[in-house]
């Protein structure tokens, strides 16, 4: 429908984009306040944040990290926001370290579980560097994380409401990456029961690599036990290589990995505030 135009300019912008506009100019406004303190005085700059993603070769994972980035930006005006690689993709991490300067730094890991990368790689890079940087957790296990994974379900087709026969037959594989890191392995056990619990159905994880069972091993398992509806949930944070393989086991449904959705960019700003909170509890 085209908008009636009158003789006064401002009714030639729609409703909804002077809405943004004014949500915009609020987000900026706000922005600008959390410089100043209560006294009037200019608040020292907050520590960059510096999302940590592991690289593919996917241009897909490049792009979805780069949403992701631009979503923390919109939603805290004012805070600066990195990115860096682990490898594969640029920039790597210790250069967007090295272009910080001794600027100081959260680096948020946008990894799901425990793991090498987690307890390794992030934190010699962060010690090597010359930022005052600090490591944030890695993203799981969290609620946020099942509400994304819950979201992804029902938008590839999994039912809101289903009778006792259906929930008797069906089944979800939780399909992450895998580690011979224990603790990793422990932190996705905590997400798939947390999803079980939100299903009502049994959530079985199984990995792609490193670990066992291996996704198809997990669909016949639970064929075996009379679920016939199985669906994959792509424990993955950006599409790839690992993602495409799970999703192609699935002999019913396949969601997609977690991606840009906006309670990634709001778990994200929680870990970095997270690490700030314990900052300050230690300088206390």
């Amino acid at each position: 429908m085209t908008a009636s135009r009158s003789s006064h300019p401002e009714s030639l912008v729609p409703l909804d984009s002077t809405a943004h506009l004014m949500n915009s100019i609020g987000n900026e406004l706000a922005g600008q306040l959390r410089l100043v303190s209560p006294l009037g005085g200019r608040r020292p700059a907050p520590p960059a944040l510096v999302l940590v993603a592991h690289g593919s070769r996917d241009p897909r994972a490049l792009q979805t990290v780069r949403t992701l980035r631009d979503r923390i930006g919109e939603l805290r005006p004012g805070l600066p926001v990195h990115l860096g690689h682990i490898e594969l993709n640029a920039p790597l991490l210790p250069e967007t370290l090295a272009a910080l300067g001794d600027t100081p730094a959260v680096l948020v890991p946008l990894l799901l579980s425990r793991g090498y990368h987690v307890k390794q790689d992030i934190p010699t890079m962060a010690a090597t560097a010359q930022a005052r940087a600090r490591v944030a957790a890695p993203l799981g296990p969290h609620p946020l994380l099942v509400e994304t994974l819950y979201d992804r379900l029902l938008e590839a087709g999994w039912p809101t409401a289903m009778d006792a026969a259906t929930r008797r037959a069906s089944a979800v594989v939780l399909a992450a990456a895998g580690s011979r890191d224990p603790d990793s392995a422990a932190d996705t056990c905590r997400t798939a029961r947390s999803l079980a619990d939100r299903l009502g159905v049994p959530v079985v994880p199984a990995y792609a690599s490193a670990a066992t069972p291996t996704v198809p091993a997990a669909v016949r398992a639970l064929t075996a036990r009379g679920r016939h509806r199985v669906a994959i949930a792509s424990y993955f944070t950006a599409p790839g290589r690992f993602a495409t393989q799970c999703a192609e086991a699935a002999p019913w449904i396949a969601a997609d990995p977690l991606g840009a959705h906006p309670a990634m960019a709001r778990l994200i700003i929680n870990r970095y505030e997270e690490n700030l909170a314990t900052r300050s509890r230690e300088a206390a």
